[in-house]
């Protein structure tokens, strides 16, 4: 192959660009409109979002975008538009919608197809777009809007932000198309992980976002947008023209809400209940603060999170208790365990927190295990625990975090305070929920006051609390979570009732909560809402009303799958099916189902000749990179893997260089925390971090041995699977077998010790040393292995539902 190097005049920087963006006279990315149409009408919207693409090749493309949407959002519609005919989109289950996408792409026929990877983080692909075409898609979508202290928010984000993903890189093809590995700790990272945009790229996506406010009756008061200049015109909000999708688009109204329960025709309720004028009653706190220093919270956000944490601090009475943790690839506290609340502790702890810069990575379990541990050995019952995370959330791990620390979090009350303006509100709104907390956004400096506000009136004890209903026929099951009322934060439950004419079968699950009463069907009636307040029993009645709005219907069952969704991530796998039958059944788009709409008529030879992926923008507020070599922080990192394979391959010497002199991962001055348990896999074992190029990023070290309840079944597949990389046919390699032995470590851990693993663990670690016999090395690995599984495969297990189809 012979290179022929160009003149210097033909390849002149495009002024004002940033390094590595791209121009051509056609364009080179799929991606020209996104168009967001929301109607608010009280305390629900209707959303209509319209993806515009166009194939600037001169041949047949398939374009991926990845890209978010509300984290409570119910998906109900999916369309395709092109060469004008309109396919209307079916949602089936994830694995059969790949199916009929791949099959019709090779019949040389249009199709789209729309899939869940998150609450918050959607996959659209487009397949079979001619050259020069242009194919439009429509997603509609009903979700509620969170009220708090007298306002309404509708948050709608338009980027998805890189994420940390822990665990080491899975063998075999990748789930998705995105520039970050599959790993042992996030198999589908792939699927997450889009390439993002350098600075000053000159060819933004062209975004149209307006919202039309129907006040429903009530007074309302005031429109604020947060992030952007937005234009009124009459009862419609637009965003002003030559916006980037780089931030959320945030808009608080203010009205006064009132108590009330409403009933659809189709037998779902949405019951929602002000706070009451009671006090909240003083209970004496155990708190543990966890503040994220890692690299992604550079900038005004770290500044924002150290005044965040120390007003928490500054909440505390002298008959509190707390700790100070702040991590990223370690943990750090700022005094060896639970202390008292004096004035000199809270202090220490302010000026712990004054020392604190953005570095690492987000290796959010470790901590939350910490917590867990502090709290769990604090003292008597009649303390309130209470977990407070500040953090962006930018993690790719949830449900492995879920699954192993959800349980022991939902004992106590965790409160998340997300500081970004790209923040991963779905999983804080999952990990606050599970602890029956609340989860507070902070989308900039200004916001941080009256955010700390509200935060300090909700981090206490909740104005009620042991809630239950009386007077509504639930269904078994389908109760969305009561949790507990807090000061400014109404009580918002969604539920069916039973016998309604929907030929649903009944729900399985349990009722939280739950009293049956008389009323039945949809005749109107009341509710009555009984709890306790400051420790005597409260109750409130409640009129029903009959409204006609089937957005009520969408909204709890997205509600509904994401509750079950949550209790499959922590570990009952057992409810996959039900979470396809209520998606299907109520059609709403679920991690478990997607949407595909296929043309039935013929338009290509065969599948597309060419794939892209589209790039999405850096966040607003992220800390941009600096060109090579000097790349270092975690957009550094993002920049570098979004940047085509040969330059990433002649950059990351230089790359690598520079992370030695930061404290990011790897580096001399980020030697990471020993996981407890079972660090970093997606079952108990593995090792959190990532390779490149021979470098392993945030592996955490072996956690100390402890006695466990597990013998070495409940490990079995995580051995059986190394055994099989093991007789790969390839040679030994020196960092592979390394890495092999930190895993097997950890996973002795795990059992409380086992002499055999840890003895093989030892020798593996020997890899790198000069002169090592590495083949006779993997031949013992192999032996032991063998005789500790026994030789079998492992158990059959379903193929997890993202790589399906």
């Amino acid at each position: 192959m012979k290179i022929t190097s160009l003149e210097p005049a033909r390849c002149l920087p495009v002024p004002d660009a940033g390094f590595g963006a791209l121009r051509t006279e056609r364009g080179n990315l799929p991606l020209e409109s996104v168009d967001v149409a929301a109607s608010v009408s009280g305390l629900i919207a209707g959303v209509e979002v319209t993806q515009g693409f166009r194939n600037p090749f001169d041949v047949t493309l398939e374009a991926t975008y990845v890209f978010p949407l509300p984290d409570r959002a119910a998906v109900t519609a999916f369309r395709m538009e092109a060469g004008g005919r309109v396919v209307e989109g079916v949602l089936k289950e994830r694995g059969q919608a790949r199916a009929d996408y791949d099959q019709a792409l090779r019949e040389g026929r249009r199709a789209a197809i729309a899939e869940e990877d998150r609450p918050d983080v959607f996959t659209i692909r487009v397949g079979n777009i001619l050259p020069g075409e242009r194919v439009t898609v429509r997603l509609s979508l009903s979700q509620p809007l969170p009220y708090e202290d007298g306002a309404a928010t509708f948050r709608f984000p338009l980027v998805v932000a890189p994420r940390y993903v822990p665990g080491v890189p899975l063998d075999g093809p990748p789930a998705g198309d995105g520039v970050a590995p599959d790993t042992d700790a996030v198999p589908d990272a792939s699927r997450i992980a889009p390439p993002v945009l350098l600075p000053g790229f000159p060819d933004p996506v062209r975004l149209s976002l307006s919202a039309r406010i129907d006040a429903a009756g009530l007074d309302l008061r005031e429109l604020a947008s947060s992030l952007h200049v937005v234009e009124e015109e009459g009862d419609t909000v637009r965003l002003r023209p030559g916006e980037r999708l780089d931030r959320d688009f945030i808009l608080r109204l203010a009205f006064e809400a009132s108590t009330a329960l409403q009933l659809d025709r189709a037998g779902t309720f949405a019951l929602t209940v002000m706070p009451p004028p009671v006090r909240e009653a003083r209970t004496p706190r155990d708190l543990v603060l966890l503040l994220d220093r890692s690299g992604s919270m550079g900038g005004w956000k770290m500044v924002a999170a150290r005044r965040a944490a120390a007003r928490i601090v500054d909440t505390l009475a002298s008959d509190d208790r707390f700790a100070v943790l702040t991590f990223d690839s370690v943990v750090e506290q700022a005094f060896e365990g639970m202390v008292e609340a004096s004035d000199r502790n809270r202090y220490r702890a302010v000026e712990h927190l004054a020392r604190v810069d953005a570095r690492g990575g987000t290796e959010l379990l470790e901590p939350l295990r910490q917590a867990v541990s502090l709290l769990g050995g604090a003292g008597s019952g009649d303390r309130e625990r209470i977990v407070v995370l500040v953090t962006d959330g930018q993690v790719a791990n949830e449900d492995q975090i879920l699954e192993q620390a959800g349980g022991a979090l939902s004992a106590m009350r965790v409160h998340a305070v997300g500081i970004d303006r790209a923040v991963n509100a779905g999983f804080l709104g999952r990990l606050a929920g599970l602890g029956a907390g609340r989860c507070e956004l902070v989308e900039s400096e200004d916001r941080l006051d009256a955010a700390m506000d509200q935060i300090h009136r909700r981090i206490g004890a909740p104005l009620v609390t042991d809630l239950s209903l009386k007077g509504l026929d639930v269904e078994l099951g389908t109760l969305t979570h009561l949790g507990s009322i807090f000061p400014g934060v109404p009580l918002r439950v969604y539920g069916r009732l039973r016998g309604a004419d929907t030929g649903a079968e009944t729900a399985t699950g349990t009722g939280t909560g739950t009293e049956t009463g008389t009323g039945t069907g949809t005749e109107t009636g009341t509710v009555t809402v009984r709890g306790l307040a400051a420790g005597a029993p409260w109750e409130e009645q409640v009129a029903a009303t009959v409204v006609d709005n089937p957005a009520i219907r969408a909204v709890w069952a997205r509600a509904h799958l994401r509750e079950l969704e949550d209790r499959y991530a922590m570990g009952e796998r057992e409810l996959e099916a039900e979470i396809v039958r209520v998606s299907l059944e109520y059609g709403v788009l679920c991690r478990f189902t997607a949407y595909v709409a296929v043309d039935t008529s013929q338009v290509a030879e065969g599948g597309p000749e060419h794939r892209v992926i589209q790039p999405v923008e850096p966040p607003s507020g992220w800390e941009m990179p600096s060109p090579p070599p000097a790349m270092p922080g975690f957009m550094g990192q993002a920049a570098l893997m979004s940047a085509p394979r040969a330059f990433r391959a002649a950059a990351a010497p230089a790359f690598e260089s520079a992370l030695d002199e930061t404290p990011f991962a790897g580096g001399p001055q980020s030697t990471p925390a020993a996981p407890a348990g079972a660090p970093g896999g997606a079952g108990p074992g593995g090792a959190g971090g990532w390779t490149q190029r021979g470098r392993t990023f945030g592996r955490p070290m072996p956690a100390p041995a402890r006695r466990s309840p597990h013998g070495l079944e409940a490990i079995r597949p995580q051995l059986v699977a190394e055994l099989d990389r093991l007789k790969a046919p390839r040679a030994a390699d020196p960092l592979f077998l390394a890495d092999l032995g930190s895993r097997l470590a950890a996973l002795s851990a795990y059992l409380g010790g086992h002499a055999e693993l840890s003895d093989l663990a030892r020798a593996l670690e020997t890899a790198e040393q000069p002169g090592t016999d590495l083949e006779a090395l993997r031949g013992r690995a192999v032996e032991v292995l063998t005789a500790l599984t026994g030789g079998g495969p492992a158990p059959e297990q379903r193929r997890p539902f993202w790589k399906r189809g």
